[in-house]
């Protein structure tokens, strides 16, 4: 756990102080787990996507230069692929 939490710390110092860096966490319909995970690792912006268990079933990190990127994958793009239900985003800051 601490070794997940120092390399999350400094991805976040290498990004860059224009970057904005967010977890999109996603809820996905039975069945439906590989091929929208495939679908969203091609997606731009996508440093990593992960199945998890609990209440979301993906786990998406992304990063934009732009806080309008960010707004336009979340509504345009990763919210339209079907399969996804439901979405939370967690913007990250350097408070660590």
């Amino acid at each position: 756990m601490l070794e997940k939490l120092i390399n999350w710390k400094r991805r976040l110092e290498n990004r860059g102080s224009n970057m904005t860096v967010a977890y999109v966490l996603a809820k996905v319909e039975a069945g439906q787990d590989q091929r929208v995970l495939k679908e969203v690792k091609k997606m731009a912006g996508v440093k990593q996507a992960t199945p998890t268990y609990g209440l979301y079933d993906l786990h998406v990190e992304v990063s934009f230069e732009k806080m309008e990127e960010l707004d336009k994958f979340i509504f345009e793009e990763i919210r339209r692929i079907p399969g996804i239900k439901e979405t939370a985003t967690l913007i990250a800051f350097k408070g660590i």
